[in-house]
């Protein structure tokens, strides 16, 4: 019985190995999608949400850099549409109750040739409470915007990451 259950177990093992599931960061700062992301540079955005966005993609980009700062070959151009929307109304026509939506549309560029290799969207949103003091409300929206800048950056990093794992974005072989 022992023996059974030994050799189910080392079975299993096998199939699981062969499921196909490899790390996306595999081979860390030599791998493809370090290589790639390396090479990007993420160009100036429009607006206080722009500014949060793209400071936001630099610092999860410069982790894959290693400090040696942006690269020059990929340029990641990125449009927002932020909003605000009021949707809990009170019997008085006051609103409780705000949706913030962070919109982006970015594109991965080859920088030498213009060729837009990738061309993606990536949205987050955030329920803001409308309370009595204004002050405190602005804060709200202010912080729901710095959270949402930074879930559509992850957003963002993660979808190049999948795009340079599928063997996107890679410099072309030199010739011989």
């Amino acid at each position: 019985m022992r023996a059974l259950l030994i050799s189910s177990l080392v079975a299993a093992s096998l199939t699981i190995g062969g499921c196909g599931l490899r790390p996306l960061y595999a081979n860390g700062g030599k791998g493809a999608v370090a290589q790639v992301l390396a090479d990007v540079d993420v160009a100036a955005i429009e607006g206080h949400s722009g500014w949060l966005v793209r400071n936001a993609l630099r610092d999860r980009l410069e982790a894959t850099q290693g400090g040696k700062g942006a690269g020059r070959r990929l340029r990641l151009d990125v449009k927002l549409e932020d909003s605000i929307t009021g949707f809990g109304v009170r019997t008085d026509d006051a609103i409780t109750r705000e949706r913030r939506t962070l919109r982006a549309r970015y594109q991965l560029v080859d920088a030498a040739t213009g060729e837009v290799l990738l061309d993606a969207t990536a949205a987050q949103d955030a329920g803001i409470d409308v309370v009595g003091s204004e002050y405190s409300t602005i804060a709200a929206e202010s912080t729901a915007l710095e959270r949402l800048a930074s879930g559509v950056a992850d957003q963002i990093i993660t979808r190049l990451a999948v795009f340079a794992n599928r063997g996107g974005g890679q410099a072309p072989a030199p010739t011989p």
